[in-house]
């Protein structure tokens, strides 16, 4: 650095989080020849496939399109058994890229953050873990991303429950066996939804309780051929080409069509393809004006209505599970395979709480309107609170009596979803604004890149600090919330607004410029030799 700096650090890098995001972090900071280390609070590393290890729980992604793409020899080296793989292939998969570079030395497991604070004298950020453990770091890049704190209902009783209770985001390590138990599952997002068909046919009763309806469709999920794995080896620079400049970061191809293309007839054939497309190519490879045009939203919408009609026998359970309040993609539908079969099976029931609201937990079950239903297992699949959760937990200060816990009460301010005015060189990849909706660890790469390249030119261009100016903070936002209303997500039921979490505000949480305006803001900042003022050497280490 510049010579001017306290050199009282333990590692000029820290890393808050074993994830995706954060064993990638690792790896590019000490291929750039940073001092590094990770502190995770699991035990093990994976993140959100640590932590979600229910059964069936997948990708809704492609395999490698989620996976790694900086290295075709850990492509090669890699087999994916099914395009959409299961969450012991992915845990085993992330801790193959740890040792595979060698970064296993760097991670402390069982370190939960709980404080960090920016020491603006000394310009280093001192963290604590629930531990004791105590480390100063130069740099911080909190990549504990949105999907890390469990959600749980605002239900009365929760604890009064004495049978087994689990939320699907923190899963117990021993296998849960579901044989000949009564089984309620609470809520029907993508984990509640992957979980019933995993276990109906084992289970003596199964309720699902469902508060909204969404949209959910087939993953159509395949084996990983030889096949497959060869083409994708063979056009490797075409296929990270297309992951990494991609609006969304997938490997679909486009419609390339509006709906005006088609006539009617036309348009119920292609959304027949559409119902056959893998997981996100529903979105991704749909009309260019499915996510704008109301009324060919809403024929699409008809169409999956009967689809749920002709697949599940009880019509009255098939009008409760078919949306009647949101467009397609104005939820993160959930992808998953035999869902509404499921509800034909006689020992899976469906509980539409708007009709029939849950009153209380107790020691044995659970109480609706209706009557009382006991219970030996309860699952809470009822999501996360996306965006912030961590982060305003961590005990995160910054310049200025900044603290996270209650200056992010009303909604998160930042720049570029990673960082923000007044927590100088702290980075958070993944966080509030970071994605725009697609692929999340294609977004969350060119975050961590851009990182590093920032740390980097500071190093060699004698600069101490990083740290967006309140304009540069300012723009972004105003971009934000500009974009925000022309979004298919709802603020009334998506998550990516807050609504499954109860008081939070409902600001959006998604970068709704996509991929596009974050590299070209990103390009402006890094366009002048001082980042338009956002980098500045120690002896300059006060803002106005």
């Amino acid at each position: 650095m510049s010579g001017q700096i306290d050199n009282d650090v333990d590692v000029e890098v820290l890393v808050i989080g074993a994830g995706v995001v954060g064993i990638y972090a690792l790896y590019r900071a000490l291929d750039a020849g940073f001092s590094a280390r990770t502190l995770e609070a699991g035990d093990g590393v994976g993140g959100v496939w640590y932590w979600n290890r229910y059964p069936q729980a997948r990708f809704d992604s492609e395999s490698y399109t989620y996976g790694y793409i900086f290295s075709k020899e850990l492509f090669d080296e890699w087999r994916w058994k099914e395009e959409f793989a299961t969450q012991p292939e992915i845990e085993s998969y992330l801790n193959f890229v740890v040792d595979r570079f060698d970064l296993r030395q760097h991670i402390s497991t069982g370190q939960k953050v709980v404080s960090a604070v920016y020491d603006e004298e000394a310009n280093v950020w001192v963290v604590t873990t629930e531990a004791g453990d105590v480390v100063r770091a130069r740099w911080v890049i909190s990549a504990t991303g949105g999907l890390s704190v469990p959600h749980y209902p605002e239900i009365d009783g929760l604890e009064d429950f004495q049978g087994e209770a689990h939320h699907t985001g923190a899963w117990p390590h021993t296998p849960l066996d579901f044989t000949g138990k009564r089984v309620a599952i609470i809520g029907n997002g993508p984990s509640g939804a992957q979980l019933l068909p995993a276990i109906v046919d084992v289970v003596e009763q199964v309720d699902l309780y469902q508060r909204t309806p969404t949209w959910t469709t087939p993953l159509n999920n395949a084996d990983m051929t030889d096949e497959r794995h060869q083409w994708l080896s063979e056009n490797w620079e075409t296929v990270t080409t297309t992951l990494n400049t991609s609006p969304s970061g997938f490997l679909h191809d486009p419609a390339g069509k509006f709906s005006t293309a088609d006539d009617a007839e036309q348009r119920q054939a292609f959304y027949e393809t559409m119902w056959k497309a893998p997981g996100f190519g529903k979105l991704t490879m749909n009309y260019y004006d499915m996510t704008t045009n109301r009324e060919v939203n809403l024929e699409f919408c008809e169409f999956l209505a009967n689809k749920i009609r002709s697949i599940v026998q009880d019509p009255v359970t098939a009008e409760r599970l078919i949306p009647k309040d949101h467009l397609f993609g104005a939820k993160r539908p959930p992808f998953v395979s035999n869902y509404f079969e499921s509800f034909n099976k006689p020992n899976a029931s469906l509980i539409a709480l708007r009709e029939t609201p849950i009153v209380r937990v107790d020691a044995t079950g659970i109480e609706t309107t209706e009557k009382h239903r006991d219970y030996d297992i309860i699952v809470y699949a009822t999501g996360f609170d996306f965006g912030t959760g961590a982060l305003t937990r961590m005990g995160i200060k910054g310049r200025e009596g900044l603290d996270l816990s209650t200056d992010w009460e009303d909604g998160p301010f930042d720049f570029g979803g990673f960082s923000a005015h007044l927590m100088p060189n702290f980075f958070f990849p993944g966080g509030p604004h970071g994605a725009g909706g697609g692929n999340y660890p294609r977004y969350s790469q060119d975050q961590v890149d851009w990182i590093t390249e920032t740390i980097v030119y500071a190093r060699e261009h004698g600069y101490d600090v990083f740290e967006p100016t309140e304009e540069q903070q300012g723009a972004w936002m105003t971009m934000i919330d500009t974009l925000a209303p022309l979004s298919i997500f709802s603020a009334e039921h998506s998550h990516y607004y807050g609504a499954n979490v109860e008081g939070k505000p409902r600001k959006f949480l998604l970068n709704p410029g996509g991929r596009g305006k974050l590299h070209e803001m990103l390009d402006e900042m890094s366009s002048t030799d001082n980042y338009g003022g956002a980098m500045r050497k120690v002896a300059e280490n006060v803002l106005v």
